[in-house]
């Protein structure tokens, strides 16, 4: 009897794409066999993305490509734009099921039992307060991996911070943890199956802990995982600048587990806007955490989140968020123009700004990330840095490519050997160094003893 497929389609975070890979591996466990994207598909599923207007259009559109594709297969559709507006899937012909947040974990099991019932899914909303717990999708002794060399571990869910832009809290409810044993138990099994870095990923990962019994925190977190040493390194996938302590900033220094790599919301760099987004911190707090970063890890890799374009941002708020990030010691930028969301504070506020002016301040300081990094490669050019060599090669260039600790990429360079021999590393930490850039800052390099 032939196996019945499915194939999943995650659009958006490393959250979504978490809990993709876990109904994957839930559904494997259950006898269904998971198609290519060229392939035809019994089920399809659609994790969607509300973060921005565009990610929900992207959804959309997406489920139609598929119905449009497999014909005859069973279409579900679950993830933040359908908690957020199910109606617009409802709209789509040919989606067989909407499931809301707290039931997508129930998925493989739906399709498995062979007389389901969809009133099994009844649509509701997301949990707040006590009655929000974190939705297991697999035994704590499961580890769940896709097909990257990094492994995701979703450590943390929701968020309770409600910031006026965002959609998000609407859709996952309040913050929720992992249990600490069960994250140390995940994160030893990603280890024994050959994984050497692990990204403890959430939505709002800095609130990890803050809801368990006894409370704990991140931090505690990762000092236990300093100490026991379950994997050879982890990193945060982003953290709020308000939740980075002097320990943890610590625990990224040489000989520590912690990667020194900090993705850092900042979103706006003017105190008037940070209040209207309702942040809980001002530009003097977030300088002061970024420059204590730099003076303890002068090395590390520091990422900013900022948006553009949100109502009320004058010209010289614009003028102090881009002239904070001229004098921030920071390698890289992440740029969004402000999309409005319905259903958050933000959607009234105004005055709104106009499209073309978002988008040119977002070039502009797209053109100030590029600057930040070319100046981050030519600090770090010539030492000797760790990397995690990938398990696919570059499919431009056909070679090895490594992600170093503080978030650089570097090809390394074929010395002579054949390719199996080189292949061989796949999935190592080495030590590197480069001392040569190409076009786009692409860094090449040598490993080194």
């Amino acid at each position: 009897m032939r196996k019945q497929t499915f194939y999943i389609e995650s659009l958006g975070c490393k959250v979504n794409q978490y809990e993709s890979d876990a109904i994957a591996a839930r559904l494997e466990a259950h006898g269904f066999s998971r198609a290519g994207k060229a392939q035809s598909a019994d089920i399809c599923i659609v994790n969607t993305c509300a973060v921005t207007s565009r990610a929900g259009m992207q959804s959309r559109q997406e489920t139609r490509k598929l119905i449009r594709k497999h014909p005859d297969a069973t279409v579900i559709v679950t993830g933040c734009h359908a908690q957020t507006d199910p109606e617009q899937f409802r709209k789509i012909s040919g989606v067989d099921l909407i499931v809301c947040h707290q039931d997508k974990s129930l998925i493989p099991e739906y399709l498995a039992r062979k007389a389901a019932d969809k009133d099994l899914f009844k649509f509701r909303r997301p949990e707040y307060g006590k009655s929000a717990c974190f939705l297991k999708f697999v035994e704590s002794d499961q580890p769940v991996f896709g097909k990257m060399t990094r492994a995701y571990l979703k450590i943390q869910d929701g968020c309770n911070q409600f910031c006026t832009y965002c959609i998000i809290p609407y859709a996952r409810g309040a913050s929720v943890s992992m249990p600490f044993d069960q994250v140390m138990t995940h994160v030893s099994s990603l280890n024994r199956i050959g994984f050497k870095e692990v990204i403890l990923t959430g939505i709002h990962t800095g609130l990890y802990g803050l809801d368990l019994t006894p409370e704990t925190s991140l931090t505690q977190l990762v000092k236990k995982m300093d100490e026991k040493r379950p994997v050879d390194q982890i990193r945060i996938s982003s953290i709020e600048p308000n939740e980075i302590t002097d320990e943890l900033i610590h625990m990224a220094g040489p000989g520590h587990i912690l990667c020194d790599h900090f993705h850092i919301p900042l979103q706006a760099g003017d105190n008037d806007v940070l209040a209207r987004m309702k942040r809980p911190y001002s530009v003097e707090q977030f300088s002061e955490v970024i420059h204590r970063i730099h003076e303890i890890l002068p090395y590390a890799g520091i990422g900013l989140d900022v948006i553009m374009g949100f109502p009320g941002e004058t010209d010289k708020a614009f003028e102090n968020t881009y002239q904070l990030v001229v004098d921030l010691p920071v390698s890289y930028l992440h740029v969004f123009p402000f999309s409005p969301r319905q259903g958050t504070p933000a959607w009234h506020f105004t005055p709104k700004v106009p499209s073309n002016k978002a988008k040119k301040r977002a070039a502009l300081l797209r053109e100030l990330g590029e600057q930040k990094r070319s100046a981050f490669i030519e600090l770090n050019r010539g030492r000797v840095l760790q990397g995690l060599i990938q398990n696919q090669r570059d499919r431009h260039t056909g070679m090895l490519k490594a992600i170093t600790t503080n978030y650089l990429t570097v090809f390394i360079e074929d010395e002579g050997d054949s390719q199996g021999i080189q292949d061989k590393l796949k999935g190592k930490i080495v030590n590197l160094k480069y001392d040569q850039s190409g076009n786009a800052n692409c860094l090449v390099g040598q490993i080194v003893p």
